[in-house]
């Protein structure tokens, strides 16, 4: 292959792991804005829903088929049941401790991260699950770089759900009124806000959208495990640092750029497949030092 061949066939796979970094650190950001909380056990989040697709989808394919008529359906059908576990969660675990210190309901956090991935690897005993479609691996050929049919529905669909999320933030009420929150709960309370039920819409749209990555990176890869969602948690957090945290642009354009400079950090000398995560990791200190903001967040002044 030539460099520029090496170039595009890394650039579309830095795109495709870029998609699911983007789609779980939105919910880190949403969530962040809102209550100024690290949910860390997003990445448990995204997990149960690369699970409940995975059940759903053996259940559709017996009418629909295990091509994308039933992938759709499933996807739909996991985003909306993972959606009311993430309410669930933040009425029984986060709502309690809203007023709580936040080193409180960070542990809260951790300790529901916990639960979800220890009830997972008991109900599949610790084993990897095939996840099987019937799409085939049919596409496009460019030179010497192939790009397949599933990459580009893949990439596609999650450009369509943050457009959809970029419509809903900035065009309806309930989007006007997490911006408002996120800037100040006791005034929007003073301006009859419902401000636990914005919350909770947060996290439902936060987990549903976790739970479309989790069932893509199964069509994806073609298998699920228990502990997928620790390192893509703390991935997709890397993400939503590097944009910004708390802005909801900010983790889209931080999830693409830390899955192209995986991608291509794969080709830099002394790097590797091995080393990637430590490039990741060293690339987020870096814009710790310099930027700590991240690419699109603003410094928050704090009046006494």
């Amino acid at each position: 292959m030539s460099n520029l061949d090496i170039i595009l066939q890394q650039f579309f796979n830095g795109l495709i792991l870029g998609s699911f970094y983007s789609l779980v650190a939105l919910g880190y950001s949403m969530v962040y804005g809102i209550i100024k909380l690290l949910n860390f056990a997003h990445g448990d989040i995204y997990m149960v829903g690369a699970f409940t697709g995975f059940a759903l989808l053996s259940v559709v394919s017996g009418v629909l088929g295990d091509g994308w008529g039933g992938i759709v359906v499933s996807m739909i059908l996991a985003m909306i049941a993972v959606g009311f576990l993430g309410v669930l969660i933040q009425r029984v675990a986060y709502r309690p401790m809203l007023n709580a210190p936040r080193l409180s309901i960070l542990i809260t956090a951790l300790a529901v991260s916990i639960i979800l991935y220890n009830a997972a690897m008991v109900l599949t005993h610790g084993e990897f699950k095939a996840f099987t479609v019937g799409l085939g691996y049919d596409g496009v050929q460019l030179g010497d770089v192939f790009v397949t049919y599933t990459q580009m529905v893949l990439v596609s669909a999650t450009a369509a759900l943050m457009l959809i999320l970029h419509l809903f933030i900035s065009k309806t009420m309930y989007g006007k009124a997490m911006r408002a929150i996120s800037i100040d709960q006791d005034a929007c309370r003073l301006m009859g806000i419902d401000v636990n039920r914005v919350i909770a819409v947060t996290f439902f749209i936060g987990s549903a959208l976790a739970a479309a990555a989790g069932v893509m990176a199964g069509v994806y890869y073609g298998r699920i495990e228990f502990s997928m969602g620790f390192l893509i948690g703390l991935k997709a957090f890397t993400a939503a640092v590097i944009g910004g945290i708390g802005s909801i642009p900010g983790a889209m354009l931080g999830g693409i750029v830390l899955g192209m400079l995986e991608s291509f950090g794969t080709q830099i000398a002394f790097v590797g497949t091995a080393w990637k995560d430590v490039f990741a990791f060293g690339i987020l200190i870096l814009l710790l030092v310099f930027k700590p903001t991240g690419l699109l967040g603003r410094t928050e002044i704090e009046r006494m």
